[in-house]
């Protein structure tokens, strides 16, 4: 049964079986997918500073965004790194995907490397959004990691997936 649908999400509430055989009533919500993009070039990424409303605060994350209705993930990356950093690549390579939070949620984040990156006269940053571009040294990535400076999980994953 449908209890919510908004233009960027469904909550649904339905009946589960367990790999028991057990039925349970759950919530499960449907965000659609999105995709998340480290910009590197040479010795420094790109991350943004983004004011988050959920939790009232500012938090260091990778450039990443909602797939629109009818869009491929690659052509997402392309479209959500102009909107939030003003640059484009001229390479992306897939990192493959996510489930970020599966105990309540289908979403699926597509994972990408960008490369070759220089501005984009065509940058327009979204009005709703709240994001400074900071310059990082890859080599402060592990640290910002390990004392807290980056929390966002799937920014933790794709630099994980990135600099192996």
């Amino acid at each position: 049964m449908e209890i919510y649908r908004g233009s960027r999400l469904t909550v649904e509430k339905k009946e589960v079986t367990l790999p028991s055989g057990e039925k349970k009533e759950r919530v499960i919500i449907h965000p659609g997918g999105a995709v998340a993009i480290l910009p590197v070039e040479g010795e420094t990424c790109y991350l943004i500073r983004q004011y988050r409303f959920a939790i009232d605060d500012y938090i260091f994350e990778a450039p990443a965004g909602t797939i629109n209705e009818g869009e491929e993930p690659h052509e997402t990356a392309y479209r959500e790194l102009i909107e939030e950093t003003g640059m484009k690549a001229e390479r992306f390579t897939p990192k493959g995907w996510i489930y970020p939070s599966p105990g309540y949620t289908d979403e699926r984040i597509w994972l990408y490397l960008a490369e070759g990156l220089s501005p984009c006269s065509d940058y327009e940053k979204d009005d709703d959004e709240v994001i400074e571009v900071v310059r990082t040294p890859i080599g402060d990535l592990q640290e910002m990691i390990t004392d807290g400076r980056i929390v966002d999980a799937k920014t933790i994953c794709l630099i994980c997936r990135c600099l192996q």
